[in-house]
Formats: C-alpha cells, structure tokens, sequence
C-alpha cells in the first residue's frame, strides 16, 4: 500500500499512477489518498477538459491534481498541526514549535493564491481559492483554540472531532447564549474582586485570570442536561474552588461570608473542620430550559490531584448503583492544574485506569486551569512536553487548547468536549490557557521570581472585561449597557448579604447530607463497647458454603485449584470447619443474598496474592472465568464486582475509597499485594481514609486489606506498618484490627454495613497463616454472635496464670505452638483483635480476671513499630512491659537465620517468668 506520507511535492505522474490505482481498487491505497481522490471525484464530476485522464466517471488535469493534492495536504497539516500556532496565549507570544504550516513546505506559492482549488470542499468551500480556504483554516485551527488530535487512531473519531470543529468554532453564537456567557463570567470576574477588596490578603486561592472557567462549567452542565445526564461529580483542588462553589454549584454567598468571619457552623459539634477552599457541596443546579441535574463537588485536601481517583469512583459507585452501570447517567469533570497535571504521577494512573473495565465511568472531562506557573515555578521548568496535557495521548483522548480570554471559544471547546464524552464514552481536556493574577496566594509576592510575567499581568484588562469589548466591537452594541447593569446588580447583592452577615454572624448550618446517608449517624464512644451482632443462620451459611464449593460440570479448574477447593470442602465436611478464604467469601456471599453490593479490587486479587481466595475460577481449556459468588441464588441481582487492578496503589485505593464514600448500603475492599504497597497511598490514607469525617463529616466503610506478618522474607512485605494507621487514630476515626480467626474475620466484614454509621477498616491480613488449622472456623462460630475485639485464653485457668501475653495476629499461633510444646498451664495468651478502637473496658475485665499475672504486650515488630508505642500512649489502666524486636530503622533482617534467631528470642523472653 501506497504512504500517503509521500504526498507533498509528488511528480503529476506519480499522482496519475495513483489515482489509476485508486480506480481499480481503493482499498489498495493509503486511507488518506483515498479519502482525497473520493472527495474528488464527487466535486468535479460531471466537469471535462481537453487534454485530461479518462476516468470512470470524471476527466481531470494531471497536473492539476497534483496542486490539488498540495493544497489538500496543506488542508491536513492545519487540522494536525495548526494548535502549534493558535492564539491560545492571552498574555505573551508562544513558543515556537515548528509547525511548518508555510506555503513552501507544500510545493505552493503566493502565485497561487487566488487559484481555484476543488479541494476546499473539505472544509465547505468547494472550488474555493486558496487564499480563502487558508483564511478558514487559520480561523478555525489557528485563531483562540488549538485541536490537538493527531494520535488518534479511529477515524470515526478523528472524523467527528474534524467535524465538530470546523461545524461549531466560527459559528456566532446566539443573542441569549452570548447575555448567559457574559452573566457568568461578570459573577466569576466580581465574586473575586468583591473578596479580594473585604478580605484583604486572606487566602482564598483566587480564580483571577482564569474565570473563563465558570461559563465553561455552566456550558458543560447544561449540555450534559440535554443527553440526559442526571449528575455531574467535579473534582478540583483549590484554586478558583470558592468561585465554583459559589457560582456554579449556589453555595450562597452569606455561607461563604461566614466562612471568611470564622463562623463556626452551628451543627459541628465535633472534628476539625478544615479551611474554606477544601470543602465539598452538593446541589440540584436547573438549567435555562428547566431540567435538573445534581451536582456534587468532592472534597479535598491541598494535595492537589489526590481527589482525581476519589471523584471517579464516587461516580463509579453511583453509575453502578443508581443507574445500573449507564454511565451516560453520571459524568465526571476533573479539575487541573497545568503544574499539577503534568507533574503529578497520579495523574498517569487515573489515565490508565480510564478504559479498564473495573475502573471505566464512561469518560471524563478534563478542564485545566492553565496559570503557565506552578507555585512560582514557570512552564518550562516544570514539564518535558509540549502541553501540560500531553498525558491524553496515552489514551488517545482530543485536547482543545483555548485562550481563556475568548469566553466564546472556551463555551464552544466545553460544548464540543461533553457531546464527545456522551457520544464515545472516552475522556477529552480541555486546557484553558490563562493566567494567576496573585502569587500562590493573595498575600504571595510573584514578581519575586517572575517580573517580566507579572508586569504583563498587572496590564492585563480581566476577562470580563475582554468580552464586554469584544462584544460591542461585533455588533452587540448594548453589551457595555448590560455588562454595567449585571455590575451593579450583582455588586450590590453582595454587598447586601456581606451586611448582613456582618451585622448578624449568626452560625449557619452545615449541609445535610445525601438521603441515602441520612439514616446513619455519627459515631461515639460507646458503639465500640461491643460490637453488634453479626451473625447469619445456620442453614443460610451451610447452604452459602455448599454454593461456594461448587461449580457447573462443564466447568473445568485448573487441577490444582480444583484440589484446593475439595480440600476445603472436605475440612467442611469432615470437620465442619471453614478456612480463611472460604469464610471471606462466606461473608461477601452473606451481604451479596442481603442484597448489598460488594466490590472488591487491587492486584491480583480474583485468586489472592497468596492463591488463598480463588473468587474466580479459570477454566484450563479455554481460560473462560467462573465467579464464584455470582450463583448464590435464583434471579441474583447483586453481584460480586471483583477486579484486578493495574499495578497502582495510588488512583486504586483512591477511586476503592470514592465508591465506598458514595455508597452506604454496600461494601468496598481493597487489597494490597503485601501491606507495605499502602505507602505508595499515603496521601490517600492520611487525607481522606483517616481524615476526612473530621474534615468534612464524611464517612466511608472502605477496607483495606493489608497483609502483614514477619516470616523470614526480608525487610520488603514483612510489615505493613501498622503503627503509621495507628499513628493517625482519634476520635474513633477508623477501625484497625490484626485478625486471627476466619469467623471473626467473617464478622469484620459484615459489621462494616452492620453498623447505623460507616469507618473506615484497616485490617492486618496474614499470609502464611491463611492455611494455619488454629485459624480454621466451625461454623457455629458464623451462625451466632459478632466481631470478638479481644479473645480470651480458654484454656487459661485465672488462678494458675502467672503471666498474661497480650498480642495479635499471626505472632499468636507461633506463641500458642510453645505454650502447647511445653504444657505452660502459667501463661495465659490473650489476642488483641482490634486495636483501634482499643476494647478498653474487656481488656480491663480480663486483667481483673488475671489479677494475679503480670502482663506483657508482645509482638514481633521492632519497638520502635508495630502497636507498642500506640499502646503505652493510649493504654495506661495497669502496668504492663513490652517484648519485642529491637529498635530498627529497617521493619526486618534480610537473613532468614537472624529472623529465626529473633524470634526465638522473643518466644523464650515471653515464656521466662
């Protein structure tokens, strides 16, 4: 097949070859050349010339053709490569990027500008001359938005954002649309320079320069309302949040207000609370035609891009729940930086994710708040590419690069962006070129590092301001009238309700929140007493293994999973005992019949990083999967939702926390590969999982799955530091447990959705011990009762006991094993299955029951980790010493004889009286 590569400066015979070759087949050429000689055909049909080609249908001038196909090239080139050169930049000139868009780079000249070419009916000027098919070119790829789509492989796209483009960018909007866009962005442009003149040098985070973002969000809503999208989830970090808050979602100004006085509302009555540019909002926003969509802003830290995977997931959650995986129901718009976008790892992540089929909404709209600086630091130091959104390559996503001064072309950019998403269910940025009018913040001096910058800025008329002229110099000569009386109007509202809540700083109240929260409540003290119960029938769990353990004939496992699972069903049938991977799946299956839905992610986890769980099953002939858990009854409506995650952490555990946040009513686990991989999340751990009811009063059920354990492999995977969650526990923020047995780890889970409010668990899960007897179940033990945060010593008699060893998790079967080994009738060893919240009043009990022993907390971790400092801190009821590893920087040797060597020396400590 011909390239169509080869294309410019070709000989007329090389042409005249090709189109031959076109005629008789034109599957045979290029896809370019024959979407050219189609075109050409149907301009000039019916016209003939002497000294012409015979074709099938036309007769044409070889060498004609060859111009033409110049020009048609040059037609190519602009709509690939003409955003290298558009007016995006409404503060200096840009870089040059090579474009090579001049007349010489396509065997043309000025001689033939007013030549005639049929070629222009490409862009709708059939026969028209060059000089006119350029002056259109320039107009719709080179004039305030660049489109940027050249790695995009499907023609049916490339061909819609061709179409869409050069359809809708010189078109002149409507009289009403033109009054809308000047309304919002008089609100954006006033709401700044009204806070910027009360609250002198506080910091709000200002969205000056870059207000073109408030009509922009007010375009994509109300065309998201026309395809019938009934929410829209904005994530954004806190630049321009208070604007956005205000002006798009109707936080009202008096709340705003209050926030700036320091009003404390009059419903929190307890937790931190946090600055006003971190909070979230929801409301139902109508649109000019009267249709309702709700939107919801999510709250974030000022960890920048932190919010991206949390916001994906809270819409993932609702487009699973709500609308039954119709993901045009709900749509995301992620709001960037250009620093953050391009430096933020996360942001690769959330990319990646988009298409998976565990992790798709169904497309996002990227909007990136293009100051050119990130903190002080200017563009070119802060990314390699191009664009700050060269990242869309990756998933082949249309960017539209847009100068924030031209309201119009930003609306139009938005417009074109969201019919996209719902059309193809793919993302696409849009990136606003635009600028910061203060420093990092508004008592932030930036000319310390960019004066050449700033002193352009400081001339630079806002962006309301541009409009308003632009509009009367394009014949709305009543724009100067109007955009005077919004003003007033809108000042003068303002400065009412700033009056009045100066005048009356009466708190105000906090949002109540969604109604499918709103019959939980919030937590205290006393609900970790002791836990409800938890516990399902008899016949219900006997008939839930029976259903787990088996699967169709025609099925067939891999032989060595398929020994694995008679052995479980032979413990069951034999012992009536259930191992560990079958009671987590027990547990699932319990709430999946209750009908709530289960969604479990990370790597590898359909069979378990140590092939403990086997939740799908892959056939050895064909590798088609079997899901266990979705053959639990007739007409099964809820489904077990389990996927391997790509190797993230991150954007994982961020989006796993989202979906947990949007849903009370189901269960959201994620599973790390080995405990220590959670550090790769700690922004998501430290900012949303342990932080963000105190914040933002926002519960999550979310569970992480940490596996945890000192075995002898070395430094990496032996701890998932536990002491860094129980570093972060107050105001019984989260649950942290090291569980020892598959019936309690079974009403673990269950109690997550049990509870009349949600915390967040982080469970220490073994690995070795996954297959230990001690942790092996009868089933009794599921049928009654619910979560045990402490467990005694059964076999202990109190008045014998000299010692009492307190410990978790798997060091307790090792302790066991001596105890056993050496008939110890003096030791008494008591697992402490909850650590956070610490079940103080049991272990209180237990010591007056043991009032004769000294105790010891022992644990395998050095001492400077694990629970030990936690609990000299927080647990001083009664004396106690600690056994455990030295002090160490590292969480264990790499020698797998220096482990054994310790922990003996741990055992026999433990065991010295």
């Amino acid at each position: 097949m011909k390239d169509f590569s080869y294309i410019t400066n070709s000989h007329p015979a090389y042409i005249e070859e090709l189109y031959a070759d076109f005629v008789k087949d034109p599957a045979d050429i290029d896809p370019e050349f024959r979407k050219f000689f189609e075109g050409f055909d149907f301009a000039v049909a019916n016209e003939k010339s002497a000294g012409t080609i015979q074709t099938s249908n036309t007769n044409f001038d070889a060498n004609m053709l060859s111009k033409e196909l110049n020009v048609y090239n040059l037609i190519s080139a602009y709509r690939q490569k003409g955003h290298l050169i558009a007016k995006t930049n409404p503060i200096r000139p840009r870089k040059d990027r090579h474009a090579n868009l001049g007349l010489k780079y396509f065997n043309l000249s000025d001689a033939d500008l007013n030549t005639n070419f049929q070629v222009g009916q490409h862009i709708g000027l059939p026969n028209g001359t060059l000089k006119q098919i350029i002056e259109k070119l320039e107009g719709i790829y080179c004039s305030s938005v660049g489109v940027e789509f050249t790695y995009v492989n499907d023609p049916v796209i490339e061909n819609w954002i061709l179409n869409a483009a050069e359809k809708t960018l010189l078109e002149k909007p409507s009289l009403e649309k033109r009054k809308r866009n000047l309304e919002k962005i008089n609100q954006g442009v006033l709401f700044e320079k009204f806070l910027h003149t009360k609250y002198i040098g506080q910091k709000r985070f200002s969205l000056e320069g870059g207000e073109a973002l408030i009509p922009a969000l007010d375009a994509a809503i109300h065309v998201a309302a026309k395809n019938d999208v009934r929410e829209v989830v904005i994530a954004m970090a806190h630049r321009g949040r208070l604007n956005v808050l205000a002006n798009t979602l109707g936080k009202t100004y008096e709340q705003i207000f209050s926030e700036f006085e320091g009003i404390v509302p009059a419903d929190k009555t307890q937790g931190s609370g946090d600055v006003k540019y971190h909070l979230g909002f929801r409301s139902d926003f109508i649109t000019a035609d009267g249709k309702k969509v709700n939107l919801q802003l999510c709250p974030n830290p000022s960890h920048l891009e932190v919010v991206d995977p949390v916001a994906l997931g809270f819409a993932r959650s609702k487009a699973n729940v709500l609308y039954n995986f119709q993901y045009d129901r709900i749509l995301p718009i992620l709001i960037h930086g250009d620093a953050a976008l391009a430096g933020q790892g996360v942001i690769y992540e959330v990319a990646q994710m988009s298409e998976l089929e565990g992790y798709n909404v169904g497309g996002t709209i990227h909007i990136t708040i293009n100051n050119q600086i990130g903190f002080t630091t200017d563009y070119k130091d802060a990314r390699s590419s191009d664009y700050c959104t060269s990242i869309a390559s990756i998933t082949q996503s249309p960017v539209f690069h847009v100068n924030g001064d031209d309201i119009e072309a930003v609306v139009k950019a938005v417009e074109i962006a969201t019919e996209f998403r719902q059309t193809f269910n793919k993302d696409i940025y849009i990136d606003i070129l635009c600028y910061r009018r203060h420093g990092h913040n508004e008592g932030d001096e930036p000319k310390f590092t960019q004066p050449q910058l700033y002193a352009l800025i400081d001339r630079h008329p806002n962006p309301r301001e541009v409009y308003t002229k632009f509009l009367t110099m394009h014949g709305e000569q009543e724009a100067q009238a109007l955009a005077k009386e919004m003003e007033t109007k809108f000042w003068n509202d303002l400065q009412a309700r700033f009056d009045e809540v100066r005048q009356k700083p009466l708190p105000y109240k906090l949002q109540a929140p969604e109604e499918w929260w709103q019959s939980l409540r919030s937590s205290k003290p006393s609900d970790f007493d002791q836990s409800p119960v938890t516990a399902i029938s008899l016949e219900s769990a006997k008939e839930l293994v029976k259903k787990l353990l088996h699967w169709p004939e025609s099925f067939h496992p891999l032989r060595k999973v398929k020994k694995l699972l008679e052995d479980k069903e032979a413990l069951f049938v034999s012992e009536e005992k259930i191992d560990w991977g079958t009671a987590e799946l027990l547990a699932y299956a319990s709430l999946i019949v209750e009908d709530k839905t289960v969604r479990l992610s990370g790597e590898d986890v359909k069979r378990g990083t140590f092939a403990h769980r086997h939740a799908v099953l892959f056939d050895e002939n064909d590798n088609s999967e079997y899901n266990r858990l979705n053959h639990l009854k007739e007409n099964q409506t809820a489904k077990f939702r389990v996927y391997n995650s790509l190797l993230s952490e991150y954007a994982v555990m961020g989006f796993e926390y989202g979906y947990a946040m949007a849903n009370p009513n189901g269960l959201a686990v994620w599973e790390a590969q080995y405990g220590d991989f959670a550090n790769g999340a700690q922004m998501v751990v430290d900012q949303y999982i342990a932080s963000a009811e105190s914040k933002w009063g926002t519960m999550s059920g979310v569970v992480l799955l940490l596996p945890h354990g000192y075995e002898g492999s070395g430094p990496d995977h032996s701890s998932a530091r536990l002491e860094r969650y129980l570093q972060s526990c107050a105001e019984e923020n989260m649950v942290v447990t090291n569980i020892t047995t598959a019936a309690n780890f079974f009403h673990a889970l269950r109690r997550q959705v049990s509870w009349e409010f949600r915390k967040p668990l982080i469970n220490m899960s073994p690995k070795a011990n996954l297959r230990h007897s001690g942790s092996y179940s009868h089933i009794s033990e599921f049928a009654e009762g619910g979560f045990k945060e402490i467990i005694d010593d059964v076999q202990a008699k109190a008045e014998e006991v000299k010692k009492v060893l307190l410990c978790s998790g798997k060091l307790y079967f090792d302790l066991q094993e001596k105890k056993e080994k050496e008939n110890r009738t003096d030791i008494a060893i008591i697992r402490l299955e909850q650590i956070y919240p610490l079940p103080i009043r049991q272990i209180k009990n237990l010591h007056e029951k043991y009032k004769k022993a000294i105790w010891f907390w022992v644990q395998e971790e050095p001492a400077n980790m694990g629970a030990a400092s936690f609990l000299q801190t927080n647990f001083k009821a009664f004396p106690y010493g600690v056994i455990s590893r030295n002090a160490s920087a590292s969480t264990a040797t790499g020698y797998a004889k220096v482990h054994k060597i310790e922990q003996e020396e741990i055992l026999d400590t433990a065991f010295s009286i």
